[in-house]
């Protein structure tokens, strides 16, 4: 059995508790949270009383805090309506800024001079992140992204683009020191019977859906109006 005293439990805490009520703070100064008038507190950290005493401190002068009867049970509750009725939950907010590295034309002054590749005369520049979702974006349910995407090759079977992620909203490339690959898109492309239409570029339609509780990936060959098979990937990266 350990024993403690309450100062001692109150110090273990302390970091814990202050990072929690600055984070409320940094949220509380955003524009589209102004002039709330209530805060709930919820979750299994909500029944501690330090926590509780803390964040009454901070924000009673600007709002009402309120702790509901078993807020600990809060999560599990949501858990269960969610089971039963998905479209309960309608808005979800992308905690992070999701995107793919593309290949546009150069434009001087605007894009990094390191960034330059001239193949067959053209000005490229490479790794610009396209941006799909932002950090902090409202993304409804069933909400779709679509992109264009076009195989390297004649005779290609298979596309991969790999999906990088961000915590800033800022992003310019995926060489930028905050931005890392955390998945992949395979598409698995079927082979053409036209002679012709392998001459010709190839246009792979892909839609992703942000707004549920994973990312889903679609993909239509424009060409032949099939789909094409496609699957994403956060699990290897």
């Amino acid at each position: 059995m350990l024993r403690m005293t309450p100062q001692a439990i109150a110090e273990l805490f302390q970091p814990t508790v202050t990072q929690v009520v600055a984070h409320i703070e940094t949220l509380m100064k955003r524009p589209e949270v102004c002039g709330v008038k209530f805060l709930f507190l919820v979750g299994g950290f909500a029944e501690s009383p330090i926590l509780q005493l803390a964040v009454q401190q901070a924000f009673s002068h600007c709002c009402r805090v309120i702790i509901p009867q078993d807020v600990g049970l809060t999560i599990l509750k949501g858990a269960v309506l969610f089971g039963l009725d998905p479209t309960i939950v309608r808005v979800r907010r992308s905690p992070l800024t999701y995107g793919v590295g593309v290949l546009n034309k150069f434009v001087e002054g605007k894009h990094a001079k390191e960034k330059l590749l001239v193949k067959d005369g053209t000005q490229w520049c490479t790794d610009i992140f396209d941006r799909f979702v932002s950090v902090d974006q409202s993304v409804s349910l069933g909400e779709v992204v679509q992109r264009s995407y076009t195989p390297a090759r004649p005779g290609q079977r298979k596309i991969i683009i790999n999906v990088y992620c961000s915590s800033e909203d800022n992003v310019h490339y995926i060489t930028d020191p905050e931005v890392r690959k955390c998945g992949t898109v395979s598409l698995e492309l079927l082979e053409t019977e036209n002679v012709s239409s392998r001459r010709q570029r190839r246009e792979i339609r892909t839609s992703m859906q942000f707004g549920d509780t994973e990312i889903r990936v679609t993909a239509l060959d424009v060409a032949t109006s099939q789909s094409v098979r496609a699957s994403i990937d956060f699990l290897s990266n």
